[in-house]
């Protein structure tokens, strides 16, 4: 009754299943693609920005001035990074993605490791973009303030029981806000770029305010304290880049020609998203946005601290403030785009970790459940593993995006750069097989790409590692050793295992067992006792056996003289059990019966009920569940569970064939 409930609720939650030949149905054109694959990238302007400006104020209000600058550098590495994607979905269109490459040209060491940083990098997205959208919304609900954990918890569970839905239902569900994002972000920076234009263009709310250097900067970005700050606010908004490897990862998702179309897409995201970014900075900026850790402290009124319970909005919201008004039509539409949009950034993580998660397990590296799709063609168990690894993050640091952000761009980078010098070297060996002069030409420039992208990647890499340890960034390095020493352990479990069942000589199906030894457990002459020893005796065993454990003198002589009064022709043996065990007294049986005769098969065979409601399972069955799980650890002896329906089962039966 219960499995019957649940199914029911799983069917309204995920809908109905299809079959294998709906798969082609599931593929997906470039403007669904686009939202789904890219709204990670797309959706950083909603923070990368916002870290930028934090991390520049440290040094104070003239460090901050600075901030187009440190956004051109993320830019062009995100041009880089771009293009040079662009070659490896060509290259490598099966979906594997970064883990493909590095685990091909570079060895299984640099594939796992790139692994292990995606798988990291994932579970972060969906905990910073959620974060950060709980954060958006109490912009717009300021007494939802306080609460952004409870928020991004619920928004992590609606976002995974879509995706369980399907994937081309998830993107039919997110293409509409994506674009509406695009148009409200790149629609507020041409107003406001005319009002800058005409002298329109106001200031924003914190732009009175005065920023407190912190202690070392007093100065501003002045000597080798000044460099390591500037370094550190590119590195946070290198956040920017994350994402643009998920639709590597998603080449298999995308309709015919699915390289070109994986490859348009990339191009179009690198566009999108630089003009977006230049947007944004440059609008803040302009407008003087001013943004710091702890503004109780960090900010001045007039040489003053600020009133108490003052909330710092982001980036994105000053400015739609500034330029359209607070409480305005289009204010609210940019800051609930922005809250959605980032809901959504989340989703790409949600395709990116089954996928990878399935190859991994197709590999040996992850647990096989992960290599399966579900009843929507979804993989639904890597759906849920990455929910669930979200959702610890979230709890853990209550949702605080600044926290989140320092583990973030790590594994991204580790995975970048890998990438590139596995690209660089699989072009390298293609060229010594290729002999046209034109497909020559084209992998030269395809390497030369790599080659750029390598260097870039590993640059900031470098600066981020430097940058961001301290900070958190070595727990996300932890994270991914310990996750990259657990699917080694299973590889060389499931190896172990191969080579221990592998058929050989001793094994081989001319080795039959010299006799059949049935055995028959009995507690009461009752019906499924009956069918048992029915079966037991079909089956022509050389030997068949009835034990029975003596629990109780007055039961047990009331079975062994309903067992003479039945005149069955099987002897029934009586097993002692003076401490009123029955799992020991029966393994002993069993055990004294190999000891004897090594070579013989011998077969238990145990009458269980078949039950219709789950408070049943609990009365029922509990004793032959643990005298099998201790016969399953017994070499050369099997279990035969002989099923006996009682009505209640009749029934669960009907109501799961009307399902």
């Amino acid at each position: 009754m219960v499995l019957t409930i649940l199914n029911a609720v799983k069917r309204v939650l995920v809908g109905r299943p299809f079959r294998n030949d709906r798969m082609a149905h599931t593929l997906l054109p470039k403007r669904i693609a686009l939202p789904i694959f890219a709204s990670d990238a797309l959706s950083s302007v909603a923070y990368a920005p916002d870290e930028i400006l934090l991390t520049l104020a440290l040094a104070g209000v003239s460090a901050v001035t600075i901030s187009p600058l440190v956004g051109l550098a993320v830019m062009v590495v995100l041009l880089t990074v771009v293009a040079s994607y662009r070659q490896n979905v060509h290259a490598y269109p099966s979906g594997g993605g970064d883990y493909e490459i590095a685990n091909e040209n570079l060895g299984k060491f640099a594939g796992l490791t790139v692994a292990s940083a995606l798988l990291v990098d994932y579970v972060l997205t969906v905990a910073v973009s959620m974060s950060s959208a709980a954060t958006y919304l109490t912009t717009a609900i300021p007494s939802l303030h306080g609460q952004q954990a409870m928020i991004a918890t619920i928004g992590v569970v609606v976002l995974a029981l879509v995706n369980l839905r399907g994937i081309k239902e998830a993107g039919s569900v997110f293409a509409v806000p994506t674009y509406i994002f695009m148009a409200s972000i790149l629609g507020m920076t041409l107003v406001g770029i005319f009002q800058a234009v005409t002298g329109q263009l106001g200031q924003a709310p914190s732009a009175a305010f005065t920023i407190v250097p912190a202690p070392g900067f007093d100065e501003g970005l002045v000597g080798l304290a000044g460099a390591f700050l500037l370094l550190r606010a590119f590195s946070s908004g290198a956040a920017a880049l994350t994402g643009v490897e998920a639709i590597s990862n998603g080449v298999p998702n995308f309709q015919k020609p699915k390289s070109k179309n994986a490859a348009t897409t990339l191009l179009l995201l690198g566009i999108i998203a630089s003009a977006m970014l230049a947007g944004i900075i440059y609008l803040a900026n302009a407008t003087k946005v001013h943004i710091v850790l702890d503004p109780a402290t960090e900010f001045l009124l007039n040489g003053r601290p600020l009133p108490e319970g003052y909330i710092q909005n982001p980036a994105i919201s000053q400015i739609a403030q500034t330029i359209f008004g607070a409480g305005s039509i289009p204010f609210y539409i940019v800051v609930a785009a922005t809250g959605v949009i980032l809901v959504f950034a989340s989703n790409t993580a949600f395709n990116g970790f089954p996928v990878l998660g399935s190859i991994l397990a197709q590999d040996g590296y992850l647990p096989r459940q992960l290599r399966t799709r579900g009843d929507r063609l979804a993989f639904s168990n890597g759906v849920l593993a990455l929910a669930a690894g979200a959702l610890v993050l979230i709890l853990s640091f209550n949702a605080d995006v600044t926290k989140l952000i320092q583990l973030y761009i790590v594994g991204v980078f580790i995975s970048f750069t890998a990438s590139q010098l596995g690209m660089v070297r699989h072009w390298g060996r293609e060229l010594k097989l290729a002999k046209d002069k034109a497909v020559r030409r084209r992998m030269i420039k395809s390497r030369t790409i790599n080659m750029i992208g390598f260097g870039m990647t590993a640059l900031v890499l470098v600066i981020v590692l430097i940058t961001k340890f301290e900070q958190g960034a070595w727990i996300a390095l932890l994270a991914m050793f310990v996750l990259f020493l657990i699917m080694w352990s299973i590889r060389a479990h499931y190896d172990n295992v191969a080579k221990e069942l592998a058929v050989d000589e001793d094994s081989s199906p001319r080795a039959l067992p010299t006799r059949v030894h049935a055995v028959l457990l009995v507690s009461h002459v009752r019906k499924p006792v009956l069918r048992a020893l029915a079966y037991a005796r079909a089956s022509r065993p050389s030997r068949l056996d009835a034990i029975t454990v003596d629990i109780n003198a007055e039961e047990t002589a009331h079975t062994l003289a309903d067992w003479e009064k039945l005149e069955i022709p099987v002897p029934l043996t009586i097993l002692a059990s003076p401490y009123r065990e029955t799992v020991t007294p029966i393994m002993d049986y069993i055990k004294n019966m190999r000891r004897d005769s090594p070579r013989d098969l011998i077969v238990v065979y145990i009458p269980e009920y078949v039950v219709g409601k789950w408070w049943e399972q609990l009365v029922h069955n509990q004793t032959a569940l643990r005298i099998k799980t201790r016969l399953h650890f017994e070499p050369g002896v099997m279990v035969a569970s002989v099923p006996w329906q009682l009505k209640s089962s009749e029934e669960a039966k009907r109501l799961q064939d009307i399902q």
